[in-house]
């Protein structure tokens, strides 16, 4: 009769874990904790095809690196980046995208592998998701965007049979940019390198300074997703 009266304290501790159990399997998946960091860095030969060389130079001419670290999560690799990283938010972070493109021509006997900086990537700390951005205008060969808050400055160029380099002001999650004026023409026959010079933000009020190299600077003041030009006709605004 004795062991008889242990049947119902058993019968109630595995009823108790079978709950915590299910209760366990049914937490929500944003419960997971996520891990996003950089791996050690080497620098790599590239080349801009885009640009053809400078009268005088030679084949000797040293060539130039590009520093590109992977970019994991979760302790698995999900990209090769280059450059610096900016803080959108206290869990987000842009990076830009370094891709190895094949370089290899129908009648090349070995495989080619050319390095190249590529589009930005969004990057939630989170989640561990990874997010391609699509910046308006932006040139892999000559855009060097410069960040500040949800905001990236950068000279663009456009692919409408009229061309033409533009200055650009894009705002994660707004399609229309808040900056779109040529401010020189596109393509170039000699182009300086680089095309422009990098854009200078200033905090309040919120304004930023695009500058061809060979060109004047115009200074745009960035209200929300509009701007003002500061230089120039005060009639000619941006939207």
């Amino acid at each position: 009769m004795q062991n008889f009266s242990y049947a119902p304290v058993r019968l109630l501790k595995c009823i108790l874990a079978i709950l915590v159990l299910s209760s366990i399997c049914r937490l929500p998946a944003w419960a997971k904790v996520h891990s996003v960091s950089f791996g050690a860095a080497r620098k790599v030969p590239w080349s801009r095809p885009d640009r053809t060389s400078n009268p005088g130079t030679s084949a000797s001419t040293t060539v130039p690196m590009l520093k590109v670290r992977p970019l994991v999560v979760d302790g698995k690799q999900k990209e090769w980046t280059t450059g610096d990283a900016h803080d959108v938010t206290d869990r987000s972070f842009t990076i830009r995208r370094a891709m190895r493109l094949n370089d290899r021509l129908p009648g090349d006997s070995s495989a080619r592998w050319s390095w190249q900086p590529g589009p930005w990537l969004l990057v939630d700390r989170t989640t561990g998701h990874v997010t391609a951005l699509h910046l308006p205008d932006f040139d892999d060969g000559i855009s060097e965007a410069v960040w500040y808050r949800d905001y990236a400055a950068y000279c663009g160029t456009s692919n409408t049979a009229k061309g033409g380099l533009f200055a650009v002001v894009a705002q994660l999650g707004v399609r229309r940019p808040v900056v779109h004026k040529q401010i020189g023409k596109w393509p170039m026959p000699s182009p300086p390198d680089p095309i422009c010079r990098p854009a200078e933000w200033q905090r309040d009020p919120m304004r930023v300074t695009l500058q061809p190299a060979d060109g004047e600077p115009t200074t745009f003041a960035v209200v929300g997703t509009a701007s003002l030009i500061e230089d120039g006709d005060s009639d000619d605004q941006e939207k």
